[in-house]
């Protein structure tokens, strides 16, 4: 299986700071964001990756990220998006880099310490969703559940008990406390699925639109993340995920 980075964007909820490189390369506590959505694919022996980045400061990832080889990177692509035309737009630029294969898809400002390495191996086709408990799931894609079997109570949302039947990018009023991590698995129709979908309101290619075709063919699987998963978007998020980092590496804060 094949991994890719998606690292575009203009960053502007992280500006001034994204006025002098791209977000995903920004600190967090002792290293560029982007290594750490990297290490969640290396973890699960995924060392064929591509960066999908985009905006004026793409040609900063070279000096970085070079050719990969001193983190552990077997093969390393770059591709290049034109316009801010959204997750699904970047991605569809990674179609002869799958070569039909699964790819895992990972955001580029997604800080994680799940081991990922089960789901990866299992997967056959579809695709899988990780998920995540959070407090303001608003600000995802937040999946609506229903009971696999209605005639019994179940008292906790596995994938055992509970399948996915819509996810709801961005609700008002969330159905659930779960969060779309921005962690995927994808079989190769995702390039079909991604010619199906037209542009939201916001003339974004949403990869909600696409987990809701997985899931209208039957083909959507989910798993719960263990561990710690902070997306890096926010200043908010940004100081969690330097605190969280800093913490495990033994530094505390009075």
């Amino acid at each position: 299986m094949k991994g890719v980075v998606l690292a575009g964007g203009l960053g502007t909820r992280l500006r001034p700071l994204t006025l002098i490189t791209n977000k995903h390369l920004l600190p967090v506590f002792n290293q560029p964001m982007i290594f750490y959505p990297i290490k969640t694919l290396l973890r699960a022996k995924i060392d064929e990756i591509m960066i999908v980045t985009g905006g004026p400061h793409a040609g900063h990832f070279i000096s970085v990220l070079q050719n990969g080889k001193h983190l552990g990177i077997k093969h390393l692509e770059y591709a290049y998006q034109e316009k801010e035309g959204g997750i699904l737009d970047a991605l569809r630029l990674a179609e002869d880099f799958a070569d039909g294969k699964p790819i895992a898809v990972i955001l580029g400002d997604n800080c994680t310490d799940a081991d990922i390495s089960k789901p990866v191996r299992q997967f056959q086709k579809g695709a899988m969703v990780f998920l995540k408990k959070v407090a303001d799931p608003a600000r995802f894609g937040v999946p609506v559940f229903e009971p696999i079997n209605k005639t019994e109570k179940a008292t906790k949302i596995t994938p055992q008990t509970h399948r996915i039947v819509k996810i709801e990018e961005k609700p008002k009023k969330p159905k659930s406390e779960y969060a779309v991590t921005g962690l995927y698995i994808y079989d190769f129709r995702i390039f079909e699925f991604i010619k199906k979908c037209q542009p939201s309101p916001r003339g974004e290619l949403e990869i909600t639109d696409a987990n809701n075709l997985y899931i209208q063919a039957g083909a959507l699987q989910w798993t719960e993340l263990e561990g710690f998963w902070q997306d890096a978007g926010t200043f908010e998020s940004l100081f969690k995920v330097n605190a969280y980092w800093a913490k495990k590496h033994g530094i505390t804060f009075e």
